[in-house]
């Protein structure tokens, strides 16, 4: 039995036998090498103000994702997803095929086209929180947990949460600990993961 116990720390024990150091899993935060000129990224990629929108970092591969934006200043804004051409200079967005947001008039923009709108009593307003869900077909907006029932699709390829602000707009964005339960079914954005 010793002897067991003796071969177990040496081989696993001292790190330098096949010891295989553990990569930490990356964050999902706003992507400082994809955003606007105009742009300020504070708090560890979660936070955006300035004038222009920013992508995360991690596209939105699994079928159903759930990502959150909490309005910490009002000014004209935009949440939802992007492809890497969205033109992230351009506020608000939602004007071309790149980019599906809900704009902070309550509107949801894609290829310059109104594709649908809140509810007139559910404009999102200061410390409010927008969640999004994306499955691969359409994007769905949630208030402070609400289902909005505001479906809007269209976009094709691969796609981002983006956040787009001007006006003194500053917004939060939530990819884990949310502040709402993700509908049934949705969860945090995932990392594709590589075996080799």
């Amino acid at each position: 039995m010793a002897s067991l116990f003796s071969w177990c720390f040496g081989c696993c024990g001292d790190g330098d036998s096949g010891h295989v150091t553990l990569k930490e899993m990356p964050t999902v935060h706003l992507d400082t090498h994809c955003m606007g000129t105009d742009v300020v990224i504070v708090k560890s990629g979660k936070r955006i103000c300035g004038t222009g929108g920013c992508i995360a970092n991690a596209p939105l591969h699994q079928n159903k994702s759930y990502f959150e934006f909490k309005i910490q200043s009002t000014g004209v804004w935009g949440v939802g997803v992007a492809t890497q051409k969205a033109n992230l200079n351009q506020v608000p967005m939602g004007r071309d095929a790149h980019s599906i947001v809900l704009r902070q008039d309550g509107t949801v923009y894609y290829n310059n086209e109104e594709k649908n709108r809140l509810p007139a009593n559910s404009l999102p307003q200061e410390g409010d929180i927008v969640g999004v869900t994306y499955d691969h077909v359409e994007m769905n907006l949630y208030l402070n947990g609400k289902n909005m029932n505001c479906p809007a699709s269209g976009i094709r390829g691969t796609v981002y949460p983006v956040v787009c602000v001007d006006d003194s707009a500053i917004l939060d964005c939530q990819f884990s600990d949310f502040y709402h339960t993700p509908p049934q079914g949705f969860q945090k954005i995932l990392f594709e993961q590589q075996i080799f």
